[in-house]
């Protein structure tokens, strides 16, 4: 008795189906990822994405137009998806380096130094605190310990940098 579905092959749509949605929808897809994306390579991946989610859809579509809402609707929330993310807000991409000022201040470099000589346990607090601005609550999640330990860490760490930045200027 055979128990495996062979039925995969019958989800994805042919060969000849996905040509011709790529020559009737190709242009529309990267219009409507540029107006959102407005970044090309961002596009070319959403793209790809948008005609690998129409290869994998097991529906049938009514007619032309029916197919054709389908894949707008699709790269549309793609392009909101994308925008939404993580990625998306957390990184910087490289063109942007470059046009950042590469010289830090000496003071920043300073107490920067002095936040990466930290311990470990030290550090990431610090980090997730002053540099990515999360609340102690959402550290103590993140790094698996009690909300008053972060504080605790937190409290010593500021105690450590004082000390090696010698002073009490510094809070």
């Amino acid at each position: 008795m055979n128990i495996v579905n062979t039925d995969d092959e019958e989800k994805m749509k042919s060969e000849y189906e996905i040509n011709c949605a790529l020559e009737r929808y190709a242009d529309t897809v990267r219009r409507i990822c540029l107006l959102h994306l407005k970044n090309y390579h961002d596009t070319e991946d959403l793209f790809q994405s948008v005609f690998l989610k129409y290869l994998l859809h097991n529906g049938s579509f009514n007619d032309e137009e029916h197919e054709k809402a389908w894949i707008i609707r699709v790269t549309i929330n793609a392009c909101n998806d994308f925008l939404k993310s993580f990625y998306r807000k957390n990184v910087i991409s490289l063109e942007d380096t470059y046009n950042m000022e590469s010289v830090m201040d000496t003071d920043k470099s300073e107490v920067l130094e002095a936040v990466l000589s930290l311990p470990k346990k030290y550090k990431d607090a610090v980090y997730l605190h002053y540099y990515e601005g999360y609340t102690a609550s959402e550290i103590s999640k993140m790094i698996g310990k009690k909300e008053n330990t972060v504080y605790t860490l937190l409290s010593r760490a500021r105690t450590l940098l004082k000390e090696k930045l010698g002073g009490e200027d510094f809070e």
